[in-house]
């Protein structure tokens, strides 16, 4: 019954992040493309509130952890193939389970590949390549052990940060977005038709990461929040049969995601299937194969390292989140800008032929 526990932190993860579009992969990209950070600082106050909470309930006796070691090399490649994956698919691993909940087709077929490149790597034909790279690794995970400091300093830091940022953002003069004449009213109308800012979801995000870690520990899973692992064992699971090992808290966790998903979505009437062109079919399933690929290496996605791992103060999780973001960014100038700046010259050249 306690795995359950894991349904119902999912479904309401899917519920928020659908809601609140809290999609990190356009936060990445718009940071180089639009110069827009402002789904990064909600990152880093989802971060900051799980790391509070987290420290505190570690000091209190409550849930363990333990940061192991940093297998530096597995995380600042995967962390970069994975960013390059969560471009093509058009959604990190959590987006592309709740987006799969709005009944986008598209989100599915890079699921799939997802799901399927993260089982192989895992315990398929590829997990020799996965576990040997792993080898090569730095004794200290723990930010504070290398410094040989408490870990609160650090959580200060970030939190001080993270205000600042926060501040300096929703001082910056509004523009002014007409919006329709309400249609639902009372709760109806907060829960699936009033635009959602970032920072207040990210506030709700870094709640539900919190929650994770003593309902997961409840369960003997020693974590908070993931993704990779417990999409691999979904398929697993289905292949082999074997519940013991592969049905747990976290494979509950992201199909609550699903879950929720699809609830907000019907909610707020933007459930509907929408199937993508063949172009964009064959880059979400690209996509989806190195968002596994990578994300099994970093020993993380955006969740597991982007918001968890740093939460806890890992070289892991603050490496990969860097590394992630330049893979988005590389991803960026291929997909979006190259192309752009090539057309705009292909016009010009035409223009000028025009007038000669």
């Amino acid at each position: 019954m306690l795995m359950l526990t894991g349904l119902l932190c999912g479904a309401l993860l899917g519920f928020v992040m659908q809601r609140g579009r809290f999609c990190l992969t356009g936060g990445f990209r718009d940071m180089y493309l639009t110069k827009d950070n402002r789904m990064f600082y909600a990152l880093l106050i989802a971060i900051s509130i799980q790391s509070i909470g987290v420290f505190a309930l570690i000091q209190l006796g409550l849930i363990e952890f333990s940061a192991g070691t940093f297998p530096w090399v597995a995380t600042v490649v995967g962390s970069f193939i994975f960013g390059i994956g969560i471009i093509l698919a058009g959604g990190c691993a959590t987006g592309t389970w709740y987006r799969a909940g709005e009944g986008l087709i598209g989100s599915w077929i890079a699921l799939f590949g997802y799901m399927a490149m993260s089982a192989t790597m895992k315990s398929g034909a590829l997990a020799p390549l996965n576990n040997g790279i792993k080898k090569v690794e730095a004794p200290a995970n723990s930010i504070p052990d290398t410094f040989g400091i408490s870990v609160w300093p650090f959580i200060a830091l970030l939190a001080i940060i993270t205000i600042v940022m926060v501040i300096r953002t929703l001082r910056k003069p509004k523009v002014a977005i007409p919006a329709m004449k309400p249609k639902r009213s009372g709760l109806s109308h907060l829960l699936f038709e009033k635009r959602w800012h970032p920072f207040f979801t990210a506030i709700l995000v870094g709640l539900i990461a919190l929650l994770a870690w003593p309902l997961s520990e409840a369960t003997g899973r020693m974590s908070g929040l993931g993704i990779t692992t417990p999409s691999a064992n979904i398929l697993q699971y289905l292949v082999t049969g074997d519940s013991d090992k592969y049905v747990n808290w976290g494979m509950f966790l992201v199909l609550g995601i699903l879950v929720g998903s699809f609830i907000a979505a019907k909610g707020s009437r933007e459930f509907r299937f929408r199937a993508p062109d063949a172009k964009t079919a064959v880059s979400s399933f690209a996509g989806g194969i190195l968002m596994g690929f990578g994300a099994s290496w970093a020993g993380g996605c955006s969740i597991g390292n982007g918001l968890v791992m740093t939460a806890m103060m890992t070289w892991q999780g603050w490496v990969s989140l860097v590394f992630m973001i330049l893979g988005t960014w590389t991803a960026s100038y291929f997909v979006f800008v190259r192309p752009r700046t090539k057309a705009k010259l292909k016009q010009s050249a035409s223009l000028q032929t025009t007038t000669t």
